[in-house]
């Protein structure tokens, strides 16, 4: 049989690996700014656009979507081609793919520092970018498939299996969590509200972990392991098993991020019982990859390639064996909102994704330019410094997590909170954000020293751009042959039906859990007293999620004794039926403001808006000065009023005509009680609207009877 000759384009892969690199950097540097900033609010830089709140999801987008993104495609390019022994279906689709990923990449360095977000997490671009997502990642499933079907290899292997799972659920992900109603270019409401926009936000969040940050980097694993190593896959039918049992359950799991939430507690108790069904598979796959390296573990001491690998495997079993265990509720009670689900976050993030990366880079690098590593040593220092890096990391905000929750849940022989001030556990913690800070720098450092690494590599080589390769075409009445009687491999040789079941594996959780939390009215009790928000509050609202004050502070009071002793009343699911998007937050670096409204005086939150640490001693809040110059934009009022009764929010019809006329009344109001006690402000600072939000947290349910809430 004659072979036939073409080439591997590995140009496209130089481009994605270039992006990885200098964004990774950047996104680095930008996470170990706001980790300083928890340290030395001074490090707020007092610009609106550098603040703790505006860059915390910067660095989050830049490290998920720039650096892990932008690494996933370059594995995937590399790989692919080379599994199925073919150029990739299109030059034109590849480059259409890079250029459009990097132009998302900036529009969200811009938009994110302006306060252009939804809040939502690890979502909060706006709507153009969205569509632009949803274009862009269409352009790479077009080029995957139809590299998959122009294939010379009929056998699908298990890497191309994970990449496969990747697009069909991203896509759905992606596009069922950004259903939203623009108001402006870049302002938008989440179509969903409340307990129902949360359920969506965290089956997506959870599942964005799932197949974005798992699923591409098992199928780069699953390549990159057994090549850096010299062993073939330990065991084909773990492969099996390890795929298809991950992709149906890991889609069920969201809900554990709502427990004690308002969620129904159904939902929650399904997210608990997938959860700890995870274990199963995810450690399938971790021991498939582990077991690779039989024969191959005298290498690892000498392979820096290999001791990243190692690691990066033994990273991704401990945060898939801790993931579920802090899905148990007794579990979850200690860690959620504490500096614990930080650290659990990054073990995943900088172990396994960080350091997988790293080994695949490389790996690669040398054999793309021709040449050798230009320095082991350096790798070998990179390796210990990115290890010491995760420790620093990780230790202290482990320790300083069951310091948060010990002190937040203490009560003393009289029944008394001990710390019922919140700031007596922020200033008790703060050695610990500054070790984090070290280790975060320790791993930026490792990372800098690869950069250099792979540049001296590369000028050492000449690069390859048309890689020239060989194979024999594709054969069908091979494939007939192969295909009599059922077995896996049928399924690998035929990539439509695979990614048609691959869909429905992953449809079925999400369609369970959504389909009665939106339909069945009782999952989601109203309370008659719960109104829509008045357009002073809404443009409040608007400004707290512009600051990103939902990255420090939560609006869930949970049914914990310790909490509703220090906040209150615990949250009601029908307190939410107007949030668009809803606002519970993951993290408390602050208090929790859900019952915030009526505590403190009008002049008190003017105060501590203007300068937190003279109001609250100790305080590492940012001041935000610049609320008090800027004025609430009121041509904005009818497009919001509008926007959010097409999704439901019950204003009166053409009450856009007079919602401005309600909004300066309210102002005044405010405007008059800060003038009483001594302070002069205009009644259209957005200070002003900011004060009516948070003033309005909590008051709907006051002297409400709550019966079957």
């Amino acid at each position: 049989m004659e072979l036939e000759k073409f080439s591997y384009d590995n140009k496209i892969v130089k481009a994605f690996m270039i992006a990885t690199v200098i964004f990774g950097l950047v996104g680095m540097l930008v996470g170990l700014t706001a980790a300083i900033q928890l340290v030395y609010p001074i490090f707020n830089f007092d610009t609106q656009y550098t603040t703790f709140g505006r860059i915390r999801p910067l660095h989050t987008n830049a490290i998920i979507f720039a650096f892990v993104g932008n690494a996933m495609f370059a594995g995937v390019y590399y790989s692919m081609q080379r599994l199925l022994k073919t150029r990739m279906f299109s030059d034109t689709l590849s480059w259409i793919h890079f250029w459009g990923w990097q132009l998302i990449i900036v529009a969200a360095a811009i938009t994110l520092p302006l306060g252009m977000t939804t809040s939502k997490e690890y979502a909060e671009l706006e709507w153009p970018i969205d569509i632009a997502i949803t274009i862009i990642w269409v352009v790479f499933g077009w080029n995957m498939i139809g590299t998959i079907i122009k294939r010379r290899e009929r056998h699908m292997y298990v890497a191309i299996w994970f990449y496969i799972a990747t697009f069909v659920t991203v896509a759905v992900l992606h596009v069922v969590n950004s259903f939203e109603m623009p108001v402006t270019a870049f302002k938008s409401y989440s179509w969903y509200a409340g307990v129902q926009d949360a359920l969506v936000q965290w089956w997506y969040g959870h599942n964005a972990v799932a197949f974005f940050l798992t699923t591409p980097f098992l199928g780069l694993m699953y390549y990159f392991l057994p090549k850096a190593a010299n062993r073939p896959v330990y065991s084909y039918r773990l492969s099996i098993i390890h795929f298809w049992s991950l992709i149906f359950i890991y889609i069920w799991a969201g809900p554990h991020h709502l427990l004690y939430t308002s969620l129904p507690d159904w939902a929650q108790s399904l997210g608990v019982v997938f959860s700890i069904m995870l274990i199963a598979p995810s450690w399938g796959g971790m021991l498939n990859g582990l077991m690779t390296l039989r024969g191959a573990w005298d290498r690892v001491r000498e392979d820096p390639v290999l001791k990243f690998m190692v690691v990066a495997i033994t990273a991704y079993g401990m945060a898939t064996l801790e993931g579920p265990l802090l899905s148990l509720k007794n579990v979850n009670a200690i860690a959620h909102f504490t500096d614990w689900i930080v650290a659990h976050v990054h073990v995943g993030g900088l172990g396994w994704n960080g350091f997988l990366i790293f080994a695949m880079l490389y790996w690669a690098v040398p054999r793309m330019w021709k040449t050798t590593l230009y320095s082991t040593k350096l790798a070998n220092t990179h390796f210990w410094l990115g290890t010491l890096g995760i420790i620093f990391y990780a230790l202290p905000m482990y320790v300083s997590g069951v310091v948060q929750s010990l002190m937040w849940k203490e009560f003393n022989a009289e029944g008394f909170l001990v710390y019922k001030n919140f700031l007596e556990t922020t200033v008790q913690i703060l050695p610990l954000h500054g070790l984090r800070a070290i280790g975060g720098a320790f791993y930026l450092t490792g990372a800098i020293i690869m950069t250099y690494n792979l540049i001296k590599t590369a000028y050492a080589g000449n690069f390859v751009a048309n890689e020239e390769a060989e194979a024999a075409p594709l054969m069908k009445e091979y494939v007939a042959a192969r295909n009599a009687g059922w077995h896996h491999r049928v399924l690998e040789h035929k990539p439509v039906l695979f990614t048609v079941l691959t869909l429905v594996a992953i449809l079925i959780g999400g369609i369970i859990e959504m389909i009665p939390t939106f339909l069945i009215k009782s999952n989601v009790p109203t309370i008659s007293s719960v109104k829509p928000y008045t357009p002073l509050e809404l443009h409040g609202r608007d400004i707290y999620i512009r600051e990103g004050c939902v990255n420090c502070h939560t609006q869930m009071v949970r049914p914990f004794r310790s909490e509703t002793e220090r906040y209150g009343e615990y949250s009601k699911a029908g307190e939410f039926v107007y949030d668009h998007p809803f606002l519970w937050g993951s993290k408390r670096t602050g208090p929790d403001l859900h019952r915030i409204g009526g505590k403190y005086s009008n002049s008190w939150h003017y105060n501590h808006m203007l300068a937190p640490d003279a109001v609250s001693t100790g305080s590492i809040m940012p001041a935000y000065p610049w609320l008090f110059e800027q004025i609430i934009n009121k041509d904005q009022t009818p497009g919001k009023i509008s926007a959010l009764r097409t999704i439901g929010v019950p204003y009166a019809a053409n009450y856009e005509s007079q919602a401005n006329n309600d909004l300066e009344k309210q102002a005044g109001e405010i405007a008059g009680t800060l003038k009483a006690d001594g302070i002069e402000v205009p009644d259209d600072a957005e200070i002003i609207a900011l004060i009516a939000y948070l003033q309005r947290l909590g008051q709907d349910i006051k002297g409400e009877k709550l019966a079957g809430q």
